[in-house]
C-alpha cells in the first residue's frame, strides 16, 4: 500500500476523532475560545515536532509567494475550524461531519480550473456519491 494512502487514512481517522473530541468539548465552551485553544494545543505540538525532527529551520527556504499561500491555508483553516466547532456545538457529530467532509467535493471541483487537475468521469461520479452521502448522514 503506498504511504500516501496510508497517511490519508491515517488523516481521516485522526479527523473523525477530532469530531468526536470536539463536539464533547465545545458543549460548554465558547466557540472561538474553543478553537483557539485548539490551535495553540497544535502550534506546540508541531514546534515540539519540528524541532525534535531538526525541520524548523526549513521555514527559512519558504519564499514569497509560497508564504503567500500557506498563511491563506492558515486563514482558511482557521474559519473551517470556528464554523466546524459551531457547527458541532449545535448539530450532532455524525451530520456535522459529513457536511464538513464535503470539502472534498469542493476541493475536486476547485482543483482542476485552480490546479489543473483533470476532471474525470469516474471523479465526478465518485465526487456525485459523496454529495449524495452526505446528504443521506446528514438528513
Amino acid at each position: 500500500m503506498p504511504s500516501w494512502v496510508i497517511l490519508g487514512l491515517l488523516s481521516a481517522l485522526c479527523a473523525g476523532l477530532v469530531a468526536i473530541f470536539g463536539r464533547l468539548g465545545v458543549q460548554s465552551v465558547d466557540v472561538t475560545a474553543a478553537t483557539t485553544a485548539r490551535s495553540v494545543v497544535m502550534t506546540i505540538f508541531l514546534l515540539l515536532l519540528a524541532t525534535a525532527t531538526g525541520r524548523l529551520g526549513a521555514l527559512q527556504a519558504v519564499d514569497g509567494r509560497a508564504w503567500l499561500f500557506v498563511v491563506a491555508s492558515g486563514v482558511a483553516g482557521a474559519v473551517s475550524w470556528l464554523c466546524y466547532f459551531a457547527a458541532l456545538r449545535l448539530g450532532q457529530a455524525g451530520p456535522v461531519s459529513a457536511l464538513d467532509r464535503l470539502s472534498l467535493a469542493f476541493t475536486v471541483l476547485l482543483a482542476a480550473p485552480l490546479l489543473g487537475e483533470a476532471l474525470t468521469w469516474p471523479r465526478l461520479i465518485g465526487t456525485a456519491l459523496v454529495l449524495l452521502g452526505a446528504y443521506l448522514i446528514a438528513s
